[in-house]
C-alpha cells in the first residue's frame, strides 16, 4: 500500500514538473515549475527545504548536524554541504529521490574557494595576476572537477573589500580595491556558472559575505563593522552589486552587523538593497550558524532571531536549524507569514530546477567523471602556469634573480620542505600530500646540475602553543624540537658552502584564513633571527615569502637583496616557484593590497581621501600636518606594485581631447616599451582623481587596467576609454551622480609611480 502511494506521489510530482506553459528557460518558466511543487508540500516539508546541514566528512565550522540521512528521508533537508565524493553524494540524492515523500533533490554545496582537488593560488594570490582570463579559467577547472565529484554549488567568490591585513580572511578575497574586485567577481562567476547552469560541468556560485565583512574593527574576525552609508556605497558594495548583475545564483550573509543590525537579520540589506534596488532573484543562504549567532549579538532567542532572518529576506539556514525548529511555532504566533515561508522555498526550488536536478538528481554524481576528470595532469599544468603568474617580485637588488643553474644553493627555512602547507587556507578538498614543495620543485628543476643543501633553520614560530593552533586541517608544520641555536648553526653551515641562499619563510597556511587574525604581521621573530644569521654570512639571499596577507617587512626590505612573494600557490607551488627563480617565467604579479611599513599604519590603502592638512608631496614629516612622528605615511609596497626581470618604459599620456561635454568619450593611450633583457608582461593601470566635488573624494581610484606581453625591445600602445558613467559616485544623499569639473588622468605601473594629465568635463 505504502509503495503504491509513493508511486502516485512521484507521478504527481513529475506531471507537475512537466506542466508549465512559459517559454523554457525563462524566469516565468522556473517560477511555474517551482509553484507546481510548492502546491504539493506540507508546512513541514517547506520548512525542511530551508535547512542546510553539514553532510559528512569535511568540517569547516564549530557545529554539525546528526543523522542527516534520516532528516532527508523525512523531508527536513533542502541541501547539504561539505560531503565529498560522487559515491557518497549519489547515496544522499538517492535517499532524497527514493525515500522522501516528494522526491525533491538536494543542493550539494562545498567551499570550493581556489580549486577543488587541483588547487590554484589563494584568492589574494589569484587577484595578483590581474588576468581575468586566467582567473576565469581557474574557476572553470574548479567547477569541472567539483561537478564531476557530485558538487553543484560553491560558496565562492568572496568579494569582501579589505584594507586591514590583520584580518585573516584577507587571504580569501581580492584585496583593497572595489573596481578590481568587481572585475574578478565577474570572471569567477563566469567560470563557475558558464552560460547554462543545467550543464553537467557547471556549478552555482554564491557571492559572499553580504555585506562589509572585510572591514571588522581591529582586524578581528566576526567583529563589529561600522561605517557611513556613503562609504559603503562608494568603497565596499560595488563587487557584490556587480556579482548580482553577472547573474550569481546565490548570496551568503555576513557575520557582522550593518548599521547596528546583524547582516543576517538586516531587512534593509537583504530585501531593500539586494532584491528591490539591485534586482537579485536568486536565494540567500546564511553563513555557518549565522542565525544562531544573532543571539549573542543581543537580538533575542533562537525563535526570535530565526523570524528576524526570514523576515529580512534570508531563505536558507546553514547548520543552525533555527528555521527547522522554530518557524512552525512562529507561524502560529504570527511572527512570520505563510507567504514568507513559501517565497523562500520557491527561490530554493527554482535554483534546483535551474541546476537540472529535477530532471536528473544524479547528473552530478557520475562515477566515471569522478575517476577521469579530477586532479588531472592537464589541470595541474594549468595550475602551475597560473601560480607562476601570481608571484610578486618585491625586490631584486643586483639582479640576483633569475638564477643560473650552476653552483650550490642553500635552501633554508620552515616553508622549504612542507607539501601540505603549499595549498594555503580554504582548500578543503585538496590532496595536500601530493602538492609540490619548494624543495621538490627545485630538485626537479636543477636535475642534478646543481647542489642543493637543505636545512630547516627555524620553526614557523617560536611558541609551540601558537604553532599548534595553526598546525591544523591536515596541514602540519612538523615542529622541530631541537634548540634554536642548533638549527641556526646547521643552516649557517649550509649557507657557507653555497653560492646563494634561498630562504623559504613567512606564514604557515593556516596563519591566515577564517578565525586567523593576527595583531603582529611581521615575520615571526625566530625566523628573523635566522635571517639575520644568514645575512651575516655575506652570501646573497633570496627571500621566498609565503603569506596569506600583506606583511610588515621593513627590516627585510632594508636588509635582504631579493624578495619574491609567492603567497600560497596551490598544488603545483614548488614547480611554479622554481620556474620563476630560474627565469623560465618572468614574474608579472602586482599587489592588490598595500603592504604597510608597520602595523601602526593600518588601515592603509591607496585610494584614501585627502585631509585639510595633507602632507606636502616628497616630505615625510611636517608639524601640524597629517603624519606620524616615527614613520612616513608611505606604504612599504604600494597597491599595484610588482617588479619584473625586465624594465618597462612609459611614454607620455595621450588624450583625444582635454575639454569634454556630456556623453563624449575620453580616449586615453600610452606607449609602453620593454627596454630590458627579458620578455615579460606588464599590468598598465589607469587611475582617476576627481579634483572637486560636493563630497570628499579619494586621491585616486582605479578605473582600468590591461596586462600586455612585450618581447625585449618591443613596444605597444595601450588604449583606454572613459565615459561619464565611469566617473559617477554616490553623493551625500546617496544619489549616483556625475559632477562636472577637473579630473586627473593617471597611468603607470602601480598606484604610486604614475604619469598625470588633466581634463575638464562638463
Amino acid at each position: 500500500m505504502r509503495s503504491s502511494i509513493l508511486v502516485v506521489l512521484y507521478l504527481i510530482v513529475m506531471i507537475a514538473c512537466s506542466q508549465p506553459n512559459a517559454d523554457k528557460g525563462s524566469e516565468a518558466y522556473y517560477l511555474q515549475k517551482a509553484d507546481s511543487i510548492l502546491a504539493l508540500m506540507t508546512l513541514e516539508e517547506k520548512i525542511g527545504q530551508l535547512n542546510l546541514p553539514v553532510g559528512g566528512d569535511i568540517t569547516t565550522g564549530e557545529a554539525g548536524s546528526s543523522d542527516v540521512l534520516n532528516a532527508i528521508r523525512e523531508g527536513k533537508v533542502g541541501g547539504i554541504f561539505n560531503l565529498k565524493s560522487a559515491e557518497k553524494i549519489k547515496e544522499a540524492q538517492r535517499v532524497a529521490f527514493e525515500e522522501s515523500r516528494l522526491k525533491i533533490p538536494l543542493l550539494i554545496g562545498m567551499d570550493v574557494i581556489h580549486g577543488y582537488e587541483t588547487l590554484f593560488p589563494i584568492p589574494l594570490g589569484l587577484s595578483s595576476t590581474w588576468d581575468m582570463e586566467l582567473i576565469e579559467k581557474s574557476a572553470r577547472i574548479a567547477a569541472q572537477e567539483a561537478s564531476a565529484d557530485g558538487i553543484n554549488w560553491t560558496f565562492s567568490p568572496m568579494v569582501d573589500v579589505s584594507r586591514d591585513p590583520r584580518w585573516g580572511r584577507v587571504s580569501e578575497g581580492n584585496g583593497e580595491d572595489p573596481f578590481l574586485g568587481a572585475e574578478i567577481a565577474k570572471a569567477m562567476i563566469r567560470g563557475y556558472q558558464g552560460d547554462d547552469l543545467s550543464l553537467q560541468n557547471t556549478i552555482m556560485a554564491c557571492v559572499k559575505h553580504f555585506a562589509l565583512y572585510g572591514a571588522p574593527e581591529a582586524g578581528r574576525d566576526y567583529n563589529t563593522v561600522d561605517m557611513s552609508r556613503q562609504r559603503m556605497f562608494n568603497e565596499y558594495l560595488l563587487p557584490y552589486k556587480v556579482a548580482v548583475e553577472s547573474g550569481v545564483g546565490s548570496v551568503m550573509t555576513a557575520f557582522n552587523d550593518v548599521d547596528g543590525i546583524p547582516a543576517t537579520g538586516n531587512k534593509w540589506l537583504m530585501t531593500d538593497l539586494l532584491r528591490e534596488n539591485w534586482g537579485f532573484n536568486g536565494f540567500v543562504v546564511t553563513d555557518y550558524t549565522a542565525i544562531n549567532e544573532m543571539s549573542p549579538h543581543g537580538l533575542g532567542d533562537l525563535q526570535k532571531v530565526s523570524a528576524l532572518a526570514l523576515n529580512a529576506g534570508v531563505d536558507m539556514d546553514m547548520v543552525g536549524e533555527g528555521f527547522l525548529t522554530t518557524l512552525e511555532k512562529s507561524l502560529k504566533e504570527g511572527m512570520v507569514s505563510q507567504n514568507q515561508i513559501d517565497q523562500a522555498v520557491r527561490r530554493i526550488l527554482i535554483a534546483k530546477f535551474k541546476l537540472g536536478l529535477f530532471e536528473n538528481p544524479f547528473r552530478y554524481s557520475d562515477l566515471e567523471r569522478s575517476k577521469n576528470e579530477i586532479f588531472t595532469q592537464s589541470n595541474r599544468q594549468i595550475a602551475r602556469e597560473i601560480a607562476s603568474q601570481s608571484f610578486v617580485l618585491l625586490k631584486n637588488d643586483g639582479n640576483i634573480l633569475p638564477l643560473s643553474q650552476k653552483g650550490t644553493i642553500a635552501l633554508i627555512g620552515p616553508m622549504a620542505d612542507n607539501r601540505e602547507n603549499m595549498a594555503g587556507t580554504w582548500s578543503v578538498a585538496g590532496k595536500f600530500t601530493e602538492s609540490v614543495s619548494l624543495r621538490d620543485g627545485l630538485e626537479k628543476a636543477v636535475d642534478n646540475q646543481m647542489n642543493i643543501l637543505y636545512a630547516r633553520g627555524a620553526n614557523v614560530v617560536e611558541d609551540p602553543e601558537f604553532e599548534e593552533r595553526v598546525s591544523i586541517f591536515g596541514k602540519p608544520t612538523y615542529r622541530d624540537e631541537r634548540p634554536e641555536e642548533v638549527m641556526i648553526q646547521e643552516a649557517v653551515a649550509a649557507a657557507r658552502k653555497s653560492n646563494v641562499i634561498i630562504a623559504a619563510m613567512g606564514e604557515a597556511a593556516e596563519m591566515s584564513g577564517e578565525a586567523s587574525s593576527r595583531s603582529d604581521i611581521e615575520l615571526p621573530a625566530n625566523q628573523r633571527r635566522l635571517l639575520q644569521a644568514l645575512k651575516a654570512t655575506g652570501k646573497p639571499i633570496i627571500l621566498v615569502l609565503f603569506t596569506g596577507r600583506p606583511m610588515a617587512l621593513k627590516w627585510e626590505a632594508e636588509n635582504i637583496p631579493s624578495i619574491l612573494n609567492v603567497w600560497f600557490a596551490g598544488s603545483e607551488a614548488g614547480d611554479a616557484i622554481a620556474d620563476v627563480l630560474f627565469g623560465k617565467v618572468n614574474p608579472s604579479g602586482k599587489l592588490t593590497a598595500t603592504f604597510p611599513q608597520n602595523v601602526g599604519q593600518i588601515p592603509i590603502f591607496y585610494n584614501h581621501k585627502n585631509t585639510g592638512r595633507p602632507l606636502p608631496e616628497g616630505q615625510w614629516f611636517q608639524k601640524f600636518r597629517s603624519n606620524y612622528l616615527d614613520v612616513s605615511n608611505d606604504p612599504l609596497y604600494p597597491f599595484g606594485f610588482g617588479l619584473s626581470y625586465t624594465e618597462f618604459q612609459y611614454g607620455d599620456i595621450q588624450l583625444n581631447k582635454k575639454e569634454l561635454r556630456g556623453d563624449e568619450v575620453l580616449k586615453i593611450s600610452v606607449e609602453v616599451r620593454n627596454t630590458g633583457k627579458y620578455d615579460g608582461a606588464e599590468v598598465v593601470q589607469l587611475y582617476v582623481r576627481d579634483r572637486e566635488a560636493s563630497v570628499t573624494r579619494p586621491v585616486k581610484e582605479l578605473k582600468g587596467f590591461k596586462k600586455v606581453f612585450l618581447k625585449t625591445g618591443e613596444s605597444q600602445t595601450v588604449n583606454f576609454e572613459l565615459k561619464q558613467d565611469d566617473l559617477k559616485f554616490y553623493n551625500y544623499d546617496l544619489d549616483f551622480v556625475f559632477e562636472p569639473g577637473e579630473f586627473d588622468i593617471m597611468l603607470g605601473s602601480n598606484s604610486r609611480d604614475l604619469n598625470i594629465s588633466r581634463v575638464n568635463w562638463n
